[in-house]
């Protein structure tokens, strides 16, 4: 197509379009009009042959890889470029770091620039205790190694879950060799050092960018904030991510990760009382983001402690300005720590919000429930499967229970309303 391209344009003669007619001869309507895998071609200019990214089948979205596979599988393919992805801390902030590190650790590994803001660690520490990525042969082995002990024959999986789970579609739990979107990290291992340096990022310290005494106005943005929504705008602008001043050399993502914000070490008092002075301050900060993301090729993850919000009607406001949110509900320090139906789990996944991007509805995923575990060296969001009530894992005060009932009940339609609310059919 490209030779058929330089003799059209070439001269304006009857000759220079027969022979192009000819060179063209052999190509038919089918053929596949995107990028080529190289990006030699003229479509080496388009946004799809970004490296890392990929534009989506259902709305031709470019897409990012969370860094977790089966996130993006559960987010429609990735995270959009151009939108803010919510991450609803756990109550203990135990797991929610991770996601935002294997965020980070696949901006890296894709050659993406880095965007680090943070008001509680340096980020330079943050970037120091990245996962490292499992790549090619090494990957196989040792996901084999840290899943080999859970899996099972098929004959044997068959017999131990119901029947009707066998028809559901399966989520992605190991990794795919012909599929080079998105990566694996070992959360054992430390990201190399020499990925590190040659990675480009930029930091950005809360206690090192505020002074200690400053004058806020009221009804006003914090100063932290402030700070930050000037630094994100400086290096969009001036590397050239958004769409008014295109960047000159190859194409790239800018990576956006924000930890905790709404925090009180943020300046903000939303955490803290329900009437709060400035509760309009973060609100107004995701306004103001959303519009420096949509016009840029940047994509942004942000951790937030919205279990410590009292006002749920900022909390709504919050979801509402986001556009993919994800809410983590850890087992830890609950009552389902304890339990053995959950075992096997560390805590449950909610999609709360999936954008609607050239599209009239959402993407919705088919899967419900959901929950995470932290294995030796992965992190995996798998179906929630219950053992079944005729396992060992029922307690036996629940067969006691079970039993009282049955014998409350008696043989006589009379006598139900006097036993418990333990029916078996």
């Amino acid at each position: 197509m490209a030779a058929v391209g330089s003799c059209v344009s070439g001269t304006g003669s009857t000759g220079s379009v027969a022979a192009a007619a000819a060179a063209s001869k052999n190509v038919t309507s089918f053929q596949r009009k995107g990028p080529r895998a190289g990006g030699t071609d003229s479509g080496g200019s388009r946004l799809g042959s970004i490296a890392g990214t990929r534009p989506s089948v259902r709305n031709g979205q470019l897409l990012v890889s969370t860094g977790l596979p089966a996130l993006d599988q559960l987010l429609g393919g990735g995270l959009a470029v151009g939108t803010v992805l919510l991450i609803e801390e756990d109550k203990y902030n135990v797991y929610s770091p991770l996601l935002f590190k294997y965020f980070l650790a696949e901006g890296i590994v894709s050659g993406h620039t880095l965007l680090v803001a943070s008001a509680k660690e340096n980020p330079a520490d943050i970037l120091q205790e990245l996962p490292a990525p499992l790549l090619d042969e090494s990957c196989r082995k040792d996901f084999d190694e840290d899943v080999g002990d859970h899996k099972a024959p098929d004959a044997n999986v068959k017999m131990k879950i119901a029947w009707r789970y066998q028809l559901l579609p399966k989520m992605e739990a190991g990794p795919v060799s012909s599929s080079r979107f998105g990566h694996y990290y070992d959360v054992s291992k430390k990201i190399p050092q020499e990925l590190l340096k040659a990675s480009k990022w930029h930091g950005f310290f809360l206690p090192e960018k505020v002074p200690s005494t400053i004058n806020i106005e009221p009804c006003s943005l914090t100063h932290g904030y402030i700070e930050l929504l000037q630094f994100i705008q400086k290096i969009i602008y001036e590397e050239g991510f958004d769409g008014s001043n295109p960047q000159k050399k190859q194409k790239n993502i800018l990576r956006i990760g924000i930890q905790s914000l709404g925090s009180p070490l943020w300046g903000d008092d939303v955490c803290c009382t329900e009437h709060c002075d400035s509760s309009h301050s973060l609100t107004k900060f995701l306004y103001i983001l959303r519009g420096l993301l949509r016009a840029s090729l940047s994509a942004c993850i942000i951790t937030m402690p919205t279990h410590l919000i009292q006002n749920k009607a900022i909390t709504a406001r919050i979801t509402n300005l986001s556009d993919t949110v994800v809410h983590l509900e850890s087992f830890f320090g609950s009552e389902r720590e304890t339990n053995p139906l959950y075992k096997d789990y560390h805590g449950l996944i909610h999609i709360r919000q999936i954008p609607r991007l050239n599209n009239l509805i959402c993407d919705v995923s088919d899967v419900k429930d959901l929950a995470f575990k932290l294995k030796r060296k992965l992190f995996t969001i798998e179906r929630l499967h219950l053992p079944p009530d005729l396992s060992d894992t029922v307690s036996r005060s629940s067969k006691q229970d079970l039993a009282e009932s049955a014998r409350l009940l008696g043989p006589g339609c009379g006598m139900m309303a006097g036993g418990k609310k333990h029916l078996d059919f």
